[in-house]
């Protein structure tokens, strides 16, 4: 019954089949989220998440186009910005006002009410400007970009699964968007301000080596970014209005035209996880469109469903 229960959620997500592949559309129209939407994610059950929903400081969650609920309002004036999801369908959020990863288990999303009671800080460290963006590794190591917008620079940390928090490389460019390879051996880190995007080598515990340059833009910024299951980077190209999709090999292979001009993120979802949601800032609205390659979490959203 479960089981059921879950394709059905996942099934209300599905965007209609005869969208054209690449061809943006609303997803939730605009003015619904203020202009600080970020984060979104999908879960195990197909709900799509992301941050201030109708006020800062909260976050709402999606069922279907045009469907949006208040999931919860963070404490303590917390603002979120990324969000991701563990294997066993736990939440992260990323909190840049003071400092905090929090974490909501997949028990409580679950039950879907007072989710806030279940809010507790997974992780935190003084010392980060504002943990940004979130990248989470198959065995639950969560990397967080920590960008300094005055400064023009930034950090990298990693978070272990204890929540404990260890710097990875200092004075960087304006660190933003973050993600890993589907095999879990490459962490990609952007750099708004100096539009270049890094890769690492990485290791099972989240060590980082090898830092080589992926990919650079002459124009526009970078934010959040996800990759797909043939490793390939969708990065939301801020004031272009543009989704860049770029090779593991780092050429630029095509760039999907959005709607608006100010994309924060982007996440996959859809039955199949082959639809691309994309956060509009100044719209507060989420885009979508359709591609061929499914996100390189859907492999173990599923992998959860047939476990349960």
């Amino acid at each position: 019954m479960k089981f059921i229960l879950l394709s059905l959620v996942l099934l209300s997500t599905h965007v209609n089949a005869s969208n054209k592949v690449f061809e943006t559309t609303d997803w939730i129209a605009g003015g619904v989220f203020t202009e600080g939407i970020e984060g979104p994610a999908v879960d195990r059950n197909g709900v799509l998440y992301a941050v201030n929903y109708q006020q800062q400081g909260t976050v709402g969650a999606i069922t279907s186009k045009g469907k949006v609920q208040l999931l919860m309002t963070l404490p303590n004036d917390s603002v979120g910005n990324g969000i991701r999801f563990d294997k066993h369908g736990n939440m992260y959020i990323a909190d840049y006002v003071n400092h905090n990863i929090y974490r909501v288990s997949n028990d409580a999303l679950m039950q879907g009410k007072n989710v806030s009671e279940h809010l507790s800080v997974f992780a935190h460290n003084a010392k980060m400007n504002q943990p940004n963006d979130l990248a989470i590794m198959d065995n639950g190591v969560l990397f967080a970009s920590d960008p300094n917008w005055q400064h023009s620079s930034g950090n990298l940390w990693r978070i272990e699964a204890t929540g404990q928090v260890q710097l990875l490389e200092a004075n960087m460019g304006t660190t933003n968007g973050v993600t890993v390879s589907p095999d879990n051996k490459t962490l990609y880190v952007n750099e708004s301000v100096q539009r270049k995007v890094w890769r690492y080598d990485i290791d099972e515990k989240g060590n980082i080596s090898n830092k080589q340059l992926h990919i650079a833009f002459s124009d526009f910024g970078l934010d959040g970014m996800r990759t797909d299951q043939q490793g390939n980077l969708y990065i939301a190209r801020y004031g272009a209005g543009q989704v860049a999709v770029v090779s593991p090999k780092g050429r630029l292979m095509r760039t999907v035209k959005l709607q608006g001009k100010y994309p924060t993120n982007v996440a996959f979802g859809g039955v199949d996880g082959k639809t691309v949601f994309v956060t509009m800032q100044k719209r507060g609205a989420i885009e979508m469109f359709e591609v061929n390659t499914a996100g390189r979490s859907f492999a173990f959203i599923n992998e959860t469903l047939k476990v349960d």
